[in-house]
């Protein structure tokens, strides 16, 4: 597994990260005072095994004594770990409370994952969106140079403001994930069917990185996290352009219902979504894995419309009992359209025919085609 690492470039250290939030600041306290007793512990118990080894030697005449019981040394070896792990408690207890005090929080996004990306919904605010691995398939394959941040770089990251109590409310579409940013002390398990809270109020502007720490599947290590932390003005100029841009998609998704596209934008278009969405799973190929993904290559994806109106729905609303997702609330009608005709038009399953946007809505919304 890559380890996390912020935005400024560091020596890889061995101790932990101090982190960017007062939590993490405790975190680090609560753990270097764990430590310093922990090796004053050691100290005096390896100091006095080894003074009694060197003084009571055979060879200064020393004779073991012989006893069967002290009560005083009894209740001394009971009462000092007793003391010593009350001094622990009482740090280790008051940072706990803190880091599950959600209470007050000025925002509240739900952070949902699944294989393999996260998707981030920005309550009260109409936004929302996925965030998925940047690393290109070539750096992986290592047919190209890999970048500074190679495994974690994401298309879309989360955005937050700086100075604002930031609640998650963490769960999962489909396996159990964990949402872990270091930087944040924020490690919390996203659990299908149950919602876990987390929070954070980041201290300095940055970019803060972190990935899935739960064993998601084959591509556990391919599930990022990046965080940027802006100043509040910058963060609300972020939070108008981003709704701007989504109602701007909208309307353009409305505009495609009545539009065709050609058979070779549709295929452009559909390669890429296909390669960055769906090549993890059934290969750039499309051989897929076998006992795991299905292959997509000389299936006849094409033959009538019955199996054209199956594939989209498989692709709109996922199979369910597979790790088969729903990719209708993941991708636009356009992109959706296009990685259709793609899958029917590639691998020697060309037939010539297109999936358009109005098609791909009429499934959507459970009509008749």
């Amino acid at each position: 597994m890559t380890l996390p690492v912020t935005a400024e470039t560091e020596t890889m250290r061995l101790n932990m990260t101090e982190g960017v939030t007062e939590v993490s600041q405790r975190v680090f306290d609560l753990h270097m005072t764990i430590l310093y007793i922990c090796v004053v512990i050691g100290i005096v118990v390896f100091g006095v095994m080894f003074w009694s080894i060197i003084h009571h030697r055979k060879s200064k005449g020393s004779v073991a004594a012989s006893f069967h019981e002290s009560t005083k040394v009894e209740i001394l070896w009971t009462i000092i770990p007793f003391v010593i792990l009350i001094v622990m408690a009482v740090p280790a207890t008051n940072t706990l409370l803190a880091m599950e005090d959600t209470s007050e929080s000025d925002i509240t996004i739900q952070v949902t994952g699944s294989q393999w990306k996260w998707h981030y919904s920005y309550f009260d605010e109409d936004v929302e969106f996925y965030s998925l691995l940047a690393t290109t398939s070539a750096q992986i394959a290592n047919e190209r140079d890999k970048r500074e941040n190679y495994l974690l770089e994401v298309d879309r990251p989360l955005v937050l403001p700086v100075g604002q109590k930031v609640r998650f409310l963490i769960t999962s579409q489909d396996v159990i994930h964990s949402w872990w940013v270091p930087d944040f002390a924020v490690k919390k398990d996203a659990n299908p069917g149950f919602i876990n809270e987390a929070w954070t109020r980041i201290d300095k502007p940055g970019i803060y990185r972190g990935q899935c720490a739960e064993l998601c599947g084959k591509d556990h290590g391919f599930m990022p996290i990046v965080v940027i932390a802006k100043p509040q003005a910058e963060y609300d100029q972020w939070l108008q352009t981003t709704k701007v841009a989504q109602q701007q998609a909208y309307e353009e998704e409305q505009r495609l219902l009545a539009m065709e596209m050609s058979l070779d934008e549709l295929m452009e278009l559909g390669e890429q979504v296909y390669n960055t969405r769906c090549a993890m799973c059934h290969q750039v190929n499309g051989k897929g894995l076998p006992g795991a993904f299905p292959a997509l290559a000389g299936q006849g994806l094409s033959i009538d419309s019955a199996k054209k109106l199956e594939h989209i729905s498989i692709v709109v609303h996922g199979r369910s009992g597979t790790a088969m997702q729903a990719f209708g609330p993941q991708l636009s009608l356009k992109q959706l359209a296009a990685v259709i005709t793609y899958e029917r038009n590639a691998w020697g399953n060309s037939t010539g025919e297109t999936v358009q946007a109005a098609e791909v809505q009429a499934v959507l919304n459970g009509e008749e085609l």
